[in-house]
């Protein structure tokens, strides 16, 4: 995949660690994109490559025989925060540059930042009604149930009288006689 687009994935890119905070373009954007293409040496790491290389390092830190075998918990506590932070560092870094090329392509193409935007919203629009529809499926499904049951233990003398009393009048026919008070 490099070979495609030169050295390395994101050509000009700085090497980690030299990022300045609050250049010309903001707080690490000079930091991002540092110089021509042209300018790299083939030896020279991508934002990818020092992602994968920080997120295999706090990995590594975690299952490390040094860690397994350490007493000094503090030790080990101080090395995988500081993996994790350059994780972090890098992943921001990499976040900024992906942010930075949309933003250039909504300023070039915006009409392409809008095709994506509505196939987007297509794809959120299919996905809810086929979530519709299977909410209403399960809802068919469990009324024709209840209909069922309902059905089953309704016999035609069960049915009662038509009149506004009619179910308290079922319900206390059920209930036994309620004890008569002493005075």
């Amino acid at each position: 995949m490099s070979s495609s687009m030169g050295s390395g994935m994101f050509p000009g890119q700085q090497p980690p660690g030299s990022h300045p905070v609050g250049g010309p373009g903001g707080p690490g954007q000079s930091g991002l994109l540092s110089g021509a293409p042209g300018n790299r040496s083939q030896g020279a790491n991508t934002l990818v490559d020092d992602l994968e290389a920080s997120f295999e390092a706090c990995f590594a830190s975690l299952v490390s025989q040094d860690y397994v075998n350490g007493t000094d918990q503090e030790e080990i506590r101080t090395g995988v925060d500081q993996c994790i932070q350059k994780f972090l560092d890098v992943a921001r870094q990499t976040e900024c540059f992906f942010l930075q090329k949309r933003l250039q392509l909504s300023v070039q193409k915006p009409e392409q930042v809008i095709k994506e935007d509505v196939s987007e919203l297509r794809n959120e629009l299919q996905r809810k009604e086929l979530l519709v529809q299977k909410h209403l499926s399960k809802l068919h499904h469990w009324q024709q149930v209840l209909e069922d049951v309902s059905i089953q233990h309704r016999k035609p003398s069960d049915l009662p009288p038509p009149g506004p009393l009619a179910f308290l009048e079922q319900a206390s026919a059920s209930l036994p006689p309620a004890p008569l008070k002493q005075t």
